[in-house]
């Protein structure tokens, strides 16, 4: 699947981490610590809190879960195909995803906790529009899968299977991407605390308007 798709989508990836890993960052040291980019530890923290806490946290960490699968839900109604495809709504996600950014921007601003369930989305959102290109080879808001891929394929090697280059490559980016972004969240949230949540809504708005062009130019 991975040869393919277009030899540009290895940087689309890279920075689609780098905006996750910002995102995640920022979640992490402002929203309670709650990360947002991914969901298999908020799963678990809504299992430990149906016994040990209040209803009203076990609320807060399900309106997570459903977000984010809400975020997903409109990628897979505007980019229904899982080929990579130009003309397809890619540009209207990624401006939707920077809109969403700004929102939880907005709420969390002024002290709003719903802004952490348009972060959620916003991450549902982005990931989605990843799958649906990729065949869920490429998943830019966590890693978890990616290090599997990368450990599958060289436990393959190891058996005296071809090494897929390329494929190392896009994970490589991929999880340096997401640890760069990481950086950049916390360095820019230390100086601007919630209005760093502009860096990756701006990002999105930049690449929404770099697939525009390309899509007019070569479609």
């Amino acid at each position: 699947m991975i040869s393919k798709l277009p030899k540009w989508i290895e940087y689309g990836a890279f920075i689609l981490a780098l905006v996750a890993g910002c995102i995640n960052a920022i979640g992490l040291l402002g929203f309670e610590h709650q990360s947002v980019s991914h969901l298999s530890g908020t799963a678990t923290l809504l299992g430990t809190s149906i016994l040990n806490e209040s209803i009203q946290r076990s609320l807060y960490l399900a309106g997570v879960l459903f977000t984010f699968f809400i975020g997903a839900s409109i990628s897979g109604f505007l980019l229904h195909g899982a080929s990579l495809k130009l003309g397809r709504h890619y540009d209207t996600a990624l401006v939707i995803e920077s809109v969403l950014i700004f929102t939880a921007l907005y709420l969390l601003s002024k002290g709003v906790f719903y802004g952490h369930y348009a972060a959620s989305a916003a991450c549902g959102m982005q990931n989605a529009l990843a799958t649906t290109y990729s065949g869920a080879i490429i998943r830019t808001t966590h890693l978890t899968g990616i290090f599997t891929d990368l450990g599958i394929m060289f436990g393959s090697i190891l058996r005296g299977k071809s090494f897929d280059k390329r494929k190392a490559i896009l994970f490589t980016l991929i999880i340096t991407g997401f640890i760069v972004g990481g950086i950049i969240g916390t360095f820019l949230f230390g100086l601007y605390y919630f209005k760093a949540l502009l860096a990756p809504g701006f990002i999105c708005l930049i690449l929404a308007a770099c697939y525009r062009v390309y899509s007019k130019k070569y479609s």
